[in-house]
């Protein structure tokens, strides 16, 4: 199995039912005691029957217990990242130590996120935009800080850009996209239904999408053309959703750096220009 075993966890997380979710909390807790237990002492300890537990290696992508076993006692990322990426925020904590761990946290997503990217969702993403004439990016709340951020980064390359923070007028512009055009759009669940009408609006329209999530499973992540996953761990007084921005913002980071890389003579250009503009304001100050 290419990711790891808890990446893919991660990842699958809340489309789970109860049931499965407490066998996921179950392997995340303790992988190595799992990969050294038999398929019953596992069952046993869960309270569950035998079947259930092999039906779950199967919803994860194996083929079976066996396969599952193998790939977790050979997964040395699975046994020597899985107990320190839970560690939280406690009441007796001083400022040093709270700031560490959200320093730890950052990291911890940033590199789990790392691990699920792949050469070929890069290099379908980059091309889609590449051959588009207009790059739209989509985000509602929180996200929309990200898809902003976004806009803002790639004004410096040679496609034309499309951003609003207004949800209306973003419907209005899937609306007049087409197929030469191309969308991004950011959403931690992935079941935002403003974000997922969106999707479907540009998607009507014969716009490739791009996606960025949390949850490989979510309605959304299922209309993209594309699927980037963005791993992240919540803390005290901190969601998820806040923690998975910054893993959203370095995979579009790598998009943008590797767009300018492709078509580095026009995007030097643009460079030149908006340094031009923003140069003259600095110098009338």
């Amino acid at each position: 199995m290419a990711n790891s075993i808890r990446l893919t966890i991660k990842s699958m997380y809340k489309d789970f039912t109860p049931k499965e979710q407490m066998i996921a909390d179950y392997i995340l807790k303790d992988p190595k005691k799992v990969g050294q237990s038999t398929i019953t002492d596992i069952s046993n300890d869960l309270k569950i029957a035998d079947s259930t537990f092999f039906r779950f290696t199967k919803k994860i992508g194996f083929l079976g217990f066996k396969e599952f076993k193998t790939a977790l006692l050979t997964s040395e990322e699975n046994i020597t990242t899985a107990s320190a990426i839970h560690q939280n925020i406690h009441p007796d904590d001083d400022e040093l130590e709270i700031a560490q761990k959200i320093f730890n946290s950052n990291i911890s997503t940033l590199i789990d996120t790392k691990n699920l990217l792949s050469l070929e969702n890069l290099k379908k993403a980059i091309n889609y935009i590449d051959k588009s004439k207009r790059l739209f990016f989509f985000g509602v709340g929180g996200s929309q800080i990200v898809a902003s951020d976004a806009y803002h980064k790639f004004l410096r390359s040679s496609i034309s850009v499309v951003h609003s923070a207004d949800y209306h007028i973003q419907l209005m512009e899937t609306s007049l996209m087409t197929n030469e055009d191309c969308a991004i759009l950011i959403s931690h669940t992935g079941r935002s239904k403003e974000t997922i009408q969106l999707a479907k609006a540009a998607k009507n329209n014969g716009a490739p999408i791009i996606v960025v999530t949390s949850q490989i499973q979510s309605p959304l992540a299922k209309l993209a053309d594309v699927v980037f996953i963005s791993i992240s761990e919540e803390t005290t007084f901190r969601s998820e959703a806040l923690a998975s921005r910054i893993s959203q913002l370095s995979i579009l980071d790598a998009i943008y750096t590797n767009l300018m890389f492709r078509n580095q003579e026009q995007s030097q250009k643009s460079i030149s220009k908006i340094r031009e503009v923003i140069n003259v304001i600095k110098e009338q100050n």
